[in-house]
């Protein structure tokens, strides 16, 4: 199960980088919330941040991986070393990345995703 997480996970990334839109909206859970370095958004506002592109994922390199699983509910942790442009400036940032998959009527959906900048590389 553990590895079903991290591919789903990966191919997360894979959809924002993309804007795959409609990948994503299925993906997140409807009451999701998502915590970046200066915001917390909920699933439509995270939509519409990648849609618009204020944030544009452009690179992702995951380092580590861990998974936790508790009952229907997933904990991933992704220590990765990500390049975006914010607000149109390009920003390279190391990262601990906390995804929070739910399984509800045998699908996992994303209901939380923290970003938690590293000190050091």
């Amino acid at each position: 199960m553990e590895q079903v997480i991290i591919d789903l996970s990966k191919r997360k990334w894979e959809w924002m980088m993309e804007k795959q839109l409609d990948h994503l909206s299925n993906l997140f859970h409807e009451k999701a919330v998502f915590v970046h370095m200066g915001a917390a958004f909920s699933k439509n506002e995270e939509i519409d941040v990648i849609k618009t592109g204020s944030i544009i994922y452009k690179n992702v390199e995951i380092q580590e991986t861990s998974v936790r699983l508790i009952g229907t509910t997933a904990i991933l942790l992704n220590k990765v070393r990500l390049v975006a442009v914010v607000w149109g400036n390009e920003v390279t940032n190391p990262f601990v990345v906390t995804e929070v998959y739910v399984l509800q009527k045998e699908q996992w959906k994303l209901a939380s995703l923290s970003f938690t900048r590293l000190l050091t590389q």
